[in-house]
């Protein structure tokens, strides 16, 4: 029996929905009708499932009473840099995990939070100095009894839940090299799915299993190089013709660039128990400056299937190829079946970084959908019978000239911060940006372990001046169906529950509510800083249903003020400083946790 949602046939009755004056005039579609979907009320790993839905069955807290929410507890991290963790729960206790550092802390929820222990892995100092884009982690999973996670210094360590003690710590990359770890990892049965970051400073990416128990490495896939690296073999069928050939990591880029090619793996991933298929999403190549590697640069930018036993690709599609604009394809993959134009299908939904929400046939990689999600300047479209982007040639960026109002811009129409879908509603509920960019390339070598970019990139806002938004999108019509314009990019996670309720922050810093039916904002509540976590929810021991939120501005949108970077220099940040100028005026760093509860 599929472990996943079934949208198949739902009615679509639409009514005009009356909306307040940030959210868009639309028709509301009205909600199909689910079995419940069963809910212990934990929440063990970031994304709540290994589908990525970010949903709750829980449905105490309701459109109808969330108004009400007070403060339950809070707890300061101690640390000032970006929280983009999600707080996990198990059993009576919860977890989160700060930037660097990456100390773990464990808090009673039978003590009003109380700290019940911390762990500090200690990372070497150094890792600091290679990050990209602010020393982020993007939280821990809990298995077989110990909480697992990465740490920036290129760690997966696993320590024990119940004492903080820990029980393995396995090296995985270099940091003399450029490597980081930021993910949050997968669980797949009895394994882990890990992968490191530093697409920017040229290193070469790749994703690799450990086994749970003694922390293994059972097998490391790179997504550049020969097909042996790349773990491609006589069950590597990709469905598109320009995926298939022998060796494509190696002659789709100029002599031996693949070698610092990027390709890094530092985003979501999701899995498929039926098909025992781990799917995760491949960043940009290196450098950003694309003149200097013609080629559709295999196997970046684009999404790979494997056997979550042996790491043998299963196929491979390239959202982007010859990633021109920074558009990776790191971001989540929510595992839907569904009746698609009349037959079943088990897809995963992705919205992109080059502006298009896709839906693909998680068996063999068809794209079945690619419709855009937001205002786009840099392609016309996805063509469904070859899967190629087909990019509009004024755009594409030069050597000593400015090329201007591409849109969007590197962060994309939607970057790393993870959208949820509804088992109720049927919706997908998506926060992004609406950013676009002027950019110039630049002549760039590699020098191991230091910035391999090649561009200077001034980032601004797109059409309508407002830098985010909020989204409900239709998966069967490809469309909106309702919006939130946001002033700053909404650059947190968001989840939503069956009391038809999705939250999500700002980075002014206001925790939010709205109706996932139509969008109105039924609450919000003012943080210490600005938001870029990953909310979630849970029964608590006393039966009570609580939303969680960690707090504290930072990553690459609001390096600004985490970072302390001159608002002067617009090219900061790899140029999203000239885009978020005005953030400093509005919040402040800090890094604390937020518990929220009906009285």
């Amino acid at each position: 029996m599929s472990k996943f949602v079934n949208i198949a046939g739902a009615a679509r009755v639409l009514a005009v929905a009356s909306l307040v004056c940030s959210v868009a005039q639309a028709q509301t579609p009205q909600p199909p009708s689910f079995a419940k979907a069963t809910d212990d009320g934990q929440w063990t790993m970031p994304a709540k499932d290994a589908a990525g839905t970010r949903y709750s069955s829980l449905d105490e807290i309701n459109a109808q009473n969330v108004k009400n929410l007070k403060v339950a507890f809070a707890f300061s991290t101690g640390f000032d840099r970006g929280e983009e963790a999600a707080p996990l729960v198990v059993g009576d206790t919860m977890y989160i995990v700060t930037p660097y550092p990456n100390t773990l802390f464990a808090l009673d929820l039978k003590q009003g939070g109380a700290l019940k222990w911390r762990y500090d892995p200690l990372p070497s100092a150094a890792s600091q100095g290679v990050a990209c884009c602010d020393v982020v982690n993007r939280g821990a999973v809990f298995a077989d009894g110990k909480l697992i996670y990465n740490t920036l210094d290129d760690y997966t360590i696993a320590v024990a839940a119940d004492t903080g003690k820990e029980v393995w710590r396995t090296k995985m990359g270099e940091i003399n090299k450029g490597e980081t770890m930021t993910m949050a990892p997968l669980l797949a049965k009895d394994k882990v799915l890990v992968g490191d970051s530093g697409g920017e400073l040229g290193v070469r990416g790749w994703a690799a299993a450990l086994d749970v128990k003694t922390g293994k490495i059972l097998w490391r896939a790179y997504n550049t190089g020969p097909d042996s690296d790349v773990l491609i073999g006589p069950d590597f069928k990709p469905f598109y013709a320009s995926d298939k050939g022998k060796d494509l990591g190696v002659s789709t880029w100029p002599p031996d660039m693949w070698q610092h090619g990027g390709g890094t793996v530092w985003g979501w991933s999701s899995y498929d128990p039926d098909l025992n298929l781990i799917y995760y999403g491949v960043s940009n190549p290196g450098p950003w400056n694309s003149s200097i590697r013609p080629g559709d640069n295999k196997w970046t930018a684009g999404i790979f299937a494997r056997d979550a036993d042996t790491g043998q690709a299963r196929w491979f599609y390239q959202y982007s190829p010859h990633d021109q604009f920074d558009y990776d394809g790191v971001n989540e993959e929510i595992l839907v079946d569904l009746t698609w134009k009349g037959q079943p299908r088990k897809v995963l939904v992705h919205p992109d970084r080059n502006g298009y929400v896709y839906v693909i046939d998680r068996t063999n990689g068809e794209v079945l959908s690619a419709e855009p999600l937001q205002y786009i300047t840099s392609s016309t479209g996805v063509d469904l019978k070859t899967g190629r982007l087909a990019y509009v040639a004024a755009k594409q960026p030069k050597t000593g000239e400015t090329v201007r109002d591409i849109c969007p811009a590197p962060p994309g129409a939607k970057d790393w911060q993870p959208s949820a879908f509804s088992h109720k509603t049927g919706l997908l509920y998506i926060p992004h940006n609406n950013l676009c960019f002027d950019v110039e390339e630049l002549d760039v070598g590699y020098i191991e372990g230091t910035p391999y970019v090649g561009e200077n990139v001034h980032m601004k806002a797109g059409p309508g001046g407002n830098r985010g938004e909020y989204a409900a999108w239709d998966i069967l019509k490809g469309k909106k169906i309702w919006s939130v314009k946001e002033r700053f990019p909404v650059w947190s996670g968001t989840l939503v529950t069956a009391g038809d309720v999705a939250f999500y922050g700002t980075m002014e810093g206001l925790f939010k509510a709205i109706n996932a039916n139509t969008g109105e904002l039924l609450w919000q509540f003012k943080t210490g800083s600005g938001i870029i976590g990953q909310p979630t929810t849970y029964r608590g021991p006393d039966g009570k249903q609580y939303v969680a939120i960690l707090s504290g501005v930072g990553g690459w949108s609001g390096a600004i003020v985490a970072g302390g970077l001159d608002k002067r220099d617009g090219t900061a940040a790899l140029g999203f400083v000239n885009a978020m100028k005005d953030l400093p005026d509005v919040t402040t760093k800090g890094g604390t946790l937020y518990v929220f509860a009906l009285p």
